[in-house]
């Protein structure tokens, strides 16, 4: 599911539940610069399906489902709610890395493995850019040390919750940890460790092998800020 400034769009990927085709992608083809409203989706009115560029399947429905969602978890299953989201996060990336691979080397001729990374994570994100899922900014430079750290800038869910005094995008933390690990073929976890809805500017998320995660997951209940944790991890610090 994937969100604008108002709406949210639920993406179920199933290709074999649809036939839809999209019409500008038809006339043209070899258009990279789709990424407007108008460009990457397409309405067909007389079925009420709306499909994207990749011809992934798309439903709009209000803010509203976020929070009911939310609290619906938290009413059914208490505090392993964010537990739940993370697990719904995770196994939605990790689909999502097998169609990510095989749209963008239909759309680009390449593989994967032949593409700057920096270019592939842009071609990845810039999907849910145009969703509402809010701009990204991945920091690579330190995943040589087993970490990466990813900011969100309006988060779906930390915008339509607003200040609660905790993180609340474990929505993302799946998403990038299931993501990422099909990506690399390693076992990779995340967590956030600055959020909008504590009050920030924008979330902050670590990823990571599990013994990075488990650090900063002790240092922020020790009240550390995400300034620390960066810190504390760049300079090699461990859990002993």
């Amino acid at each position: 599911m994937v969100v604008t400034s108002t709406n949210i769009f639920i993406d179920q990927k199933d290709e074999s539940a649809f036939k839809v085709k999209h019409f500008i992608k038809q006339k043209y083809p070899k258009k990279h610069d789709h990424y407007s409203f108008d460009d990457f989706f397409h309405f067909q009115l007389d079925t009420g399906t709306v499909i994207d560029w990749n011809e992934s399947r798309n439903i709009f429905v209000s803010e509203d489902f976020i929070i009911g969602l939310i609290e619906g978890l938290e009413e059914e299953v208490g505090s392993a709610s964010t537990v739940v989201m993370y697990n719904i996060g995770y196994e939605w990336g990790s689909k999502d890395a097998d169609f990510f691979q095989r749209w963008f080397e239909k759309e680009y001729k390449k593989t994967i493995t032949e593409t700057n990374s920096a270019f592939l994570l842009e071609a990845w994100w810039w999907p849910f850019i145009s969703q509402g899922w809010g701009n990204w900014e991945v920091d690579i430079s330190d995943q040589k040390n087993g970490f990466t750290f990813i900011n969100i800038f309006d988060s779906a869910v930390a915008r339509t919750l607003g200040d609660v005094g905790k993180p609340v995008c474990h929505l993302y933390a799946g998403l990038f940890a299931g993501f990422f690990s099909e990506l690399v073929k390693k076992p990779l976890s995340c967590i956030e460790i600055q959020c909008y809805s504590m009050g920030e500017t924008y979330c902050k998320f670590l990823l990571g092998k599990q013994d990075r995660i488990d650090a900063a997951t002790f240092w922020q209940n020790e009240g550390a800020t995400a300034r620390d944790i960066e810190k504390r991890l760049q300079s090699g610090e461990r859990l002993r």
